[in-house]
């Protein structure tokens, strides 16, 4: 029965309660509140990963672009490969594999 007597008497302090009211209202009722800012951490981590990643496509497009531009056995084998042209005369089978 002390402990029930202790805590009800901390809340009957003006100073405990303001505290405790103005915490929870930081945690969950704010604008900027506790959650909204993890989300909005985690959706940074996710951006910078994203930046990351275009600049790694971005890096290895370009080199692949200049070897396509510089050598014509490049080109040709590109546009083999994924526009699947041919040349007079040759027929192009294409097997796939499920996986």
């Amino acid at each position: 029965m002390s402990r029930r007597r202790k805590i009800f008497s901390l809340l009957k302090n003006k100073y405990i309660l303001s505290l405790i009211v103005f915490s929870l209202w930081l945690l969950f009722f704010d604008q900027n509140n506790l959650v909204a800012r993890f989300n909005e951490i985690r959706r940074i981590r996710q951006f910078e990963a994203d930046k990351n990643y275009f600049k790694e496509r971005i890096r290895t497009d370009s080199t692949r672009l200049n070897e396509l531009k510089t050598d014509r056995e490049n080109l040709e084998k590109f546009a083999r490969e994924q526009y699947l042209m041919k040349r007079e005369n040759e027929e192009i089978f294409i097997i796939e594999f499920d996986d």
